[in-house]
């Protein structure tokens, strides 16, 4: 047996899918990136992977593990290419989907649109059973009303089935019945439980969680697997490890098991590694803006660490409206979508403004510039007739960008508004970049946090292009491109404990708790995540625990996470969880309200192996060192407070001192 001397991370994205590969003595890292095949993603990665092998001179079994993250997951319900499911639920609660929360997110629109559901009403069966608000069982399923249910179901195509009943987060005897009835008779049906995927309080939420989950579940596990035959035939020996959106890495199985924790794996990975440039810059404070192909996405990292949340929104109608789009109750890095990608179309809208995005021209047919059929202007388009694009050294001179394509694709939108096509990219990147930096100053208030305080480290294939316009606008006063900046987000892969968090509810107030039953609730998380790392090869002795609480004062709709003790829990802990949620109440709001009682919604349990150690090879600077010896030409790029265009010095990025 070979033995590993290298770690390899992949990153699939909407335009490209990036690699790197780290020699764990040396810490020299190799880079590389391919267009992403959207119809069979494993041909462009496995094609990028020997390439990038063969580049090095190493076999796959020289590699001690890849790790994998993915827009695979996200794309498939945002653009519906997922499975066709069933949803059983409880007699009663069959159009929940569509009835949500009864609320309308924009209070001005009066004819405000959401998704369509993932499963059509046709597909959604109820079931004679109940179990009450505390978790007794009123009724429980009958097997022959599931037989005849689920046959039916199979005999209109249904390929998997999502099963989320009243209450299963507090007791979830009825929906194990169910799955135990259906599991009896199909075997290798794929099954989803509320009470496994979002075992929490709020129907609506985890339902939607759950259909979530069984809708990608097919198509993320024969991706998976498929990526796993493809590895080993080339002579790789190891794991495959799958980022997952809370930071964290999983092993395949628990992928396949829980797909819907792959939700944005690959911003969250970009954000992870955020988070590590924070520590070798001595910047604790960051503003990470991560642009794409696709989307522009933005996190703060506060103390080198990226904020987190515990839900998400995918496939939003409106992309900066929350509630416009499918919640789904995951732990994941606190990100937020900010504007659009490189690949994000421009048009007019019906006002004859101008608009960028949502629609992307993807890797096929890509920006009009790639030259393989795209007609529409991009903002990659944009930013080449700019002169911010070298057209000769495009992903790393393996592509020639076509500026006449461009400019035929900028000259048609231009004329549309009357003006040249130089005006109209100018336009372009002037609508991105301030729709970018509004959000991001939004985002950042919303916080309690001032954006001027903050330095912003941007990555991504076109984030470094918009990352000095957008630091003017926010008043940020120094802007970090690391080196790779392309592949950013793959090398953050690497920089990801295995873990996998818990969560269980227990709604109550904080003074009344039942600290048995808490205890009992984070005995069984700890058991259950333990098993998951021990079977990934974690060592006993070094999985660490988290516990943390979802928490609010009375009357409030928000929750805030605060850290729990982690010794046995009794009555006596309540002060200093109730102290520690005070302050951290005050740190976000600037003020306390001693006098409202604390409930606590959700305990949550985080069970994490060791941190990888990035040890990237050193870069030697020289004090004396000049610039020049670097220095690649020079080209015109467009600059607005000169009025036009100036003639730029071009430096070599890796031969800089």
């Amino acid at each position: 047996m070979t033995e590993p001397t290298h770690s390899l991370s992949i990153d699939i994205g909407g335009t490209f899918t990036d690699f790197t590969l780290l020699n764990i003595e040396s810490g020299e890292l190799n880079v590389h990136k391919v267009l992403t095949d959207p119809e069979n993603p494993t041909t462009a990665l496995m094609r990028g992977v020997a390439e990038l092998l063969e580049t090095v001179g190493i076999a796959a079994s020289a590699l001690q593990v890849v790790v994998h993250s993915t827009t695979l997951a996200t794309n498939a319900i945002i653009e519906r290419k997922g499975a066709k499911i069933a949803l059983l639920t409880t007699e009663g609660f069959r159009d929940v989907l569509e009835m949500r929360r009864e609320q309308i997110y924009d209070m001005h629109d009066l004819h405000a649109r959401y998704p369509d559901p993932i499963v059509p009403r046709s597909l959604r069966a109820e079931i004679s059973e109940r179990t009450d608000r505390d978790g007794n069982v009123f009724l429980a399923p009958n097997a022959e009303q599931s037989a005849t249910i689920v046959e039916d179901l199979l005999n209109q195509g249904v390929e998997a089935v999502a099963i989320s009943l009243l209450h299963s987060y507090k007791n979830p005897e009825n929906e194990q019945a169910l799955k135990e009835q259906i599991s009896n008779r199909h075997p290798d049906l794929p099954l989803s439980l509320s009470s496994e995927v979002a075992p929490v309080i709020n129907e609506y939420e985890r339902t939607s969680t759950t259909v979530a989950d069984t809708y990608i579940k097919p198509s993320v596990s024969r991706y998976i697997q498929s990526v796993e035959q493809e590895l080993a035939q080339e002579g790789y020996e190891g794991r495959l490890l799958v980022m997952h959106s809370a930071g964290g890495v999983m092993d395949a199985n628990a992928a396949m098991e829980r797909p819907v924790r792959m939700l944005e794996s690959g911003p969250a990975a970009g954000a992870l590694a955020a988070g590590f440039y924070s520590e070798l810059l001595g910047e604790p404070d960051l503003i990470s803006l991560d642009m794409g192909g696709t989307t522009a996405k933005t996190c703060v990292i506060e103390g080198g660490k990226p904020g987190h949340s515990n839900s998400i929104e995918v496939a939003r109608v409106h992309r900066f409206k929350i509630g416009s789009g499918l919640p789904i109750l995951i732990p994941v890095l606190d990100l937020i979508e900010i504007g659009s990608g490189g690949g994000s179309i421009a048009s007019l809208d019906n006002l004859g403004l101008l608009r960028v995005g949502p629609l992307s021209a993807g890797a096929s047919p890509g920006p009009a510039c790639y030259g393989l059929g795209g007609t529409q202007p991009t903002v990659t388009d944009a930013n080449l007739m700019l002169g911010y694009l070298n057209p000769e050294y495009f992903l790393g001179g393996r592509m020639t960008l076509d500026i006449d394509a461009a400019t035929s694709a900028m000259s048609s939108l231009g004329s549309d508004m009357g003006m040249d096509p130089i005006e109209a990219a100018w336009g372009i990147y002037n609508v991105v970049t301030e729709s970018m930096a509004a959000a991001a100053r939004i985002h950042i208030i919303g916080r309690n946090k001032d954006p001027r305080n903050y330095a912003i480290v941007a990555f991504g294939g076109a984030g470094p292009a918009h990352a000095c316009e957008v630091a003017r606008i926010l008043g940020a006063t120094r802007v970090v491109i690391p080196l790779g900046a392309g592949v950013t987000s793959a090398l953050g892969c690497l920089a990801a404990p295995l873990s996998f968090e818990s969560v269980r509810s227990l709604p109550g107030l904080l003074e009344t708790t039942d600290w048995e039953s808490v205890n009992g609730l984070y005995a069984e998380m700890e058991s259950w995540g333990r098993d998951m790392l021990a079977n990934s090869g974690v060592p006993e002795d070094q999985m660490r625990l988290t516990r943390t609480a979802d928490m609010r004062l009375v009357g409030q709709i928000h929750e805030i996470n605060v850290p729990i003790p982690d010794d046995t829990l009794a009555q006596t802990s309540a002060e200093g969880i109730e102290s520690d949620f005070h302050q951290i109440y005050q740190q976000l709001y600037s003020r306390r309200n001693l006098s409202i009682p604390i409930e606590v919604q959700n305990w949550r349990l985080l069970v994490s192996g060791p941190q990888p150690i990035l040890n990237l090879q050193e870069q030697i600077v020289e004090p004396n060192a000049d610039a020049r010896v670097a220095l690649n030409g020079s080209r015109p790029a467009y600059f607005a407070n000169a009025n036009g265009f100036v003639e730029c010095p071009v430096y070599h990025r890796y031969k800089l001192p």
